[in-house]
This record gives structure tokens, C-alpha cells and sequence, in this order.
């Protein structure tokens, strides 16, 4: 069981929003909708589109390697 308040977890609840968001980014109609804030609280989701979209490759490489901590090391 991982919850938010441990370091792994916490890399696991920001890999969730980073991915979310860069899938959200890619459909028209939720970028428009949930997407349009660039500043304030909403903004981080805003931040976490462009980071899951920009560095796609390292967020994939640190799911999967997260994906491995958590079904075999922990």
C-alpha cells in the first residue's frame, strides 16, 4: 500500500498528475475546459501538460521505473 505522505508515493501521486495532464492536453475540448488557466492553482496542471509533453520520454522511463519498484521491490 503506497499513500501520498511517503517519498515514493509522492513521486507516484506527481507521475499520476503529470501523465493525466499530458493526456488531457492532447484532447481539444479538456485542453480548452480544464486547461486555460496558466496562473494560480490551476496553472499546475497547466505546468504538469507541458512537462508530460515535453519531456515525455523521461516520464515514461521513471513510470516504468516506478511501475517496477512498486510490483517487484517493494
Amino acid at each position: 500500500m503506497t499513500n501520498v505522505y511517503s517519498f515514493d508515493g509522492l513521486i507516484i501521486f506527481a507521475l499520476l498528475i503529470i501523465c493525466t495532464c499530458a493526456y488531457m492536453r492532447r484532447v481539444p475540448r479538456l485542453k480548452k475546459w480544464f486547461l486555460s488557466e496558466k496562473k494560480g492553482f490551476l496553472g499546475i496542471f497547466y505546468k504538469a501538460s507541458i512537462i508530460g509533453t515535453r519531456l515525455h520520454f523521461a516520464v515514461a522511463i521513471t513510470c516504468t521505473f516506478m511501475a517496477v519498484y512498486v510490483l517487484l521491490l517493494k
